[in-house]
């Protein structure tokens, strides 16, 4: 068999339940970027959800998976430290193996992918991402301030799709959300009040409220840049209640912002919620409501 161009990434299953058991393993769940490692040979190609290359942003991640002796392989991991994490060190964290020298592994099962991926040779900034053993893992996740975990069913194979077989439990509300407008500052403030964000339900933009927290001047500055070049004169959204009647600018509902809150209201917006960056490895009309 011949190295894929592409395989789609396995998602977890956002879910509010906490449960254990012997069918579940747990991992911490990091906070970065998801990557995919194409190697064959010398070539390694990172990719991310959305198939974006991303190789010349990390080499020294692609120059370290080149390094291993396989001649062929796709590590499934994600890459941290370039957007800040607290407390995970720079590199490229590998939870999973779907391909090795000339045979597609994905379909074995979860216990048995995780025995050739820590066979394998990875030293800094390689990192085989930690499984949790102590009880009620959550706890700990939500102690040390990490996103949450991410629970696993032994026996399962790996699924190119979301998938329950994996679930993510996470300390903090938030998901993707796309930008479709931003309100002008006031006071001091300087780029922007705040962005008025969305997710796509069918062939509908539905308005979830405005974020006005999270940001910098710096950070403002650069999203008011960026938006003012996606600027058009009427509003995105087609459903959706609350839309600012003054002060709005309406842009093409393009760049997607990690947004973190603590619930939705009842009326389906945002409660408390707080800007944590752009992310450019999701398409914006993949984003939806999640809903556990």
């Amino acid at each position: 068999m011949s190295l894929p161009d592409w395989l789609e990434p396995m998602k977890a299953t956002l879910t509010r339940d906490r449960f254990e058991g012997p069918e579940w393993v747990f991992e911490r769940k990091l906070d970065g970027i998801r990557l995919l490692a194409f190697k064959r040979g010398s070539k390694v190609r990172l990719l991310t959800r959305n198939k974006l290359e991303r190789s010349d942003q990390y080499p020294e991640i692609a120059e370290a998976v080149a390094r291993l002796p396989m001649r062929e392989a796709i590590l499934d991991g994600e890459a941290t430290g370039m957007f800040g994490s607290r407390g995970v060190p720079n590199g490229y964290h590998v939870f999973d193996v779907l391909w090795l020298d000339g045979k597609s592994v994905a379909a074995r099962p979860l216990e048995e992918r995780r025995r050739l991926l820590t066979a394998l040779p990875l030293s800094p900034p390689l990192y085989v991402v930690e499984r949790l053993d102590e009880p009620r893992p959550w706890e700990r996740a939500c102690a040390e301030g990490w996103e949450g975990v991410v629970a696993k069913r032994v026996g399962s194979p790996y699924e190119h799709k979301r998938s329950k077989h994996w679930f993510k439990l996470k300390c903090e509300a938030g998901q993707e959300l796309v930008i479709g407008g931003f309100t002008d500052p006031e006071g001091e403030r300087v780029g922007l009040g705040a962005l008025l964000v969305g997710y796509f339900e069918g062939q509908d933009f539905a308005f979830a409220g405005k974020v006005g927290t999270g940001f910098d001047t710096k950070l403002l500055l650069g999203l008011r840049a960026q938006l003012d070049a996606l600027e058009q004169p009427e509003p995105p959204f087609t459903k959706g209640t609350g839309l600012p009647r003054k002060g709005a600018h309406w842009v093409r509902p393009k760049l997607v912002a990690e947004v973190a809150f603590m619930e939705w209201t009842e009326h389906g917006k945002l409660r408390h919620p707080r800007f944590v960056r752009l992310r450019d490895d999701k398409p914006a009309r993949e984003v939806t409501r999640e809903s556990p």
